[in-house]
Formats: C-alpha cells, sequence, structure tokens
C-alpha cells in the first residue's frame, strides 16, 4: 500500500504523474491519492471577487471561501485528477474526506474560520474502493465533527499533507510520497538532504531552515512513522517520477527514525 499525496504546485505538470499512477495500478499495487490544489482555490476567489488572507502561511477560510474551496476541491480538481486517470485505461474514484465520514475533523481556532486538523479517519470507504479495485483519489475537505457550534457548516478544510500521513497510519501505508515542486528538503546551504531523520528534521524546523509548506510535509512523515510507514519527499516535477521512485531510481530526501 502507498500513499501519494499530490501537491497543488505540481497539478499543472501532472501528465506523467497521472500516467505513473495508471502504470502502477495497472502492476497490481495499490495506492491512494491525496491532492491539494490552493493556487486554483486562489484563482476562483479572484473571480468571485473574494479576498485571500493568510496566516503564518495558511488561507483563513470564512463561509465564502469554504463554499468555493468546496466546489473547487472536491469538484472540479478532483474530478479532473479522477477523469484523467480513468481516460488513460486507470480505475480511479474521486471522493473527499465527507464521503462516508472519512476525515472527522475539528476547528483550529476562531482566527483560521473553517480550517482544521484531523481528529479521526474512518478508513473503511477507502478498504472498499481498494477491495473493488479502485484508486482512491482525496480531496482534503473534511467533516467538521468534533466540537462543532450549532449552525455551523458540517464541511471543513484540511490540509492535504497531513491527512495524507493519517490516512498511512490508519491503513498501515508501507510507503508515503510527498510529489512536491523542489527536489527535496534542503540544509541551510540550499543542498539537498537525501536522508534526514526525526531529531535532524525538528532541529531544521526549530531554526528555521524547514520553513512554509515543507513543515506539514515532515510533521506528516514523522506522524507515520508510528505505524512503520516510510516516507519520501520527491520533485513531482520530474518525468515519471513516481514509477521511478517506487521502482526504487527515486531522488530526493527519505525521512526515518535514529
Amino acid at each position: 500500500m502507498t500513499v501519494v499525496k499530490i501537491g497543488g504546485s505540481t497539478l499543472d505538470s501532472r501528465d506523467t504523474t497521472i500516467e505513473d499512477i495508471v502504470t502502477i495500478q495497472k502492476r497490481g499495487e495499490q495506492l491512494i491519492v491525496v491532492h491539494g490544489g490552493g493556487g486554483t482555490v486562489t484563482s476562483w476567489l479572484k473571480r468571485q471577487g473574494i479576498e485571500t488572507k493568510f496566516v503564518r502561511g495558511e488561507r483563513v477560510t470564512d463561509l465564502p471561501t469554504l463554499e468555493v474551496a468546496t466546489a473547487v476541491l472536491a469538484g472540479l480538481v478532483n474530478k479532473e485528477i479522477a477523469a484523467a486517470i480513468n481516460s488513460r485505461g486507470g480505475s480511479a474514484v474521486g471522493i473527499s474526506g465527507v464521503d462516508g465520514s472519512l476525515i472527522m475533523a475539528r476547528a483550529r481556532n476562531r482566527e483560521m474560520g473553517y480550517v482544521g486538523d484531523v481528529a479521526e479517519v474512518n478508513p473503511a470507504l477507502l478498504e472498499a474502493l481498494l477491495a473493488a479495485g479502485f484508486v482512491p483519489v482525496i480531496s482534503p475537505l473534511s467533516m467538521y465533527a468534533v466540537d462543532r457550534p450549532e449552525g455551523e457548516s458540517h464541511i471543513i478544510n484540511v490540509n492535504g499533507d497531513p491527512i495524507a500521513g493519517e490516512i498511512a497510519v490508519a491503513v498501515k501505508a508501507a510507503r508515503l510520497i510527498f510529489l512536491t515542486d523542489t527536489a527535496g528538503v534542503c540544509d541551510a546551504a540550499g543542498t539537498v538532504l537525501w536522508r534526514l531523520s526525526a531529531s535532524e528534521a525538528a532541529d531544521l524546523m526549530d531554526s528555521g531552515v524547514i520553513s512554509g509548506g515543507m513543515i506539514p510535509k515532515i510533521n506528516a512523515g514523522l506522524r507515520a512513522f508510528t505505524a512503520g510507514t516510510i516516507t519520501r519527499i520527491i520533485d513531482g516535477r520530474q518525468p515519471h517520477a513516481l514509477v521511478d521512485e517506487m521502482d526504487g531510481r527515486g531522488s530526493g530526501t527519505l525521512l526515518y527514525k535514529e
């Protein structure tokens, strides 16, 4: 079992990734795909005249923003990826964290609005889809299920990186692969670290060398350690990066325990 996180920044160049997913599925290997799409959400918010506000690098999600994010992530982006896989001869089903109460989440704080953290994963739907021969393609929209005030939306937006990590734990995946727009995790000099231990990662995050969108990926990988999952952070812009990674020819950063 392999969980693959496709970053929003790699979606514009996803042709070989889609081909790789189909190739791997046809070889009989099980894949779960989690995707982002923040750039597409921002574009659609601009079309609707809705201002985007970020706090510490994360989008503040009020109700109008949530409605656009739901339409774009669980609708347009999710179905485009599923359709691309199916059109190339694969078998995929596009779902969100809402479907089958897959991802149960709680709101992080009032300042961020409808931005949540994973509280629980219910993998029954994933298991059924995998058993039927499908690749689940998961949008990060989730169930607002924990401490939800009366009258609030039942949908909440969660970062796809921790969702990928929590799903990897729930299904006891052998591998968690992040396809990013960088060559891997870099040190202070900008050199790619081919191997990165948990303690080294913590030091680099504390010092600010690892920052921004790489932090939730590292934290998801550290979380996945609890299920014995191997985590790799690789450059999704490279042709056939996913197949190369699955075949042991990949580059990037391997997270490991001491």
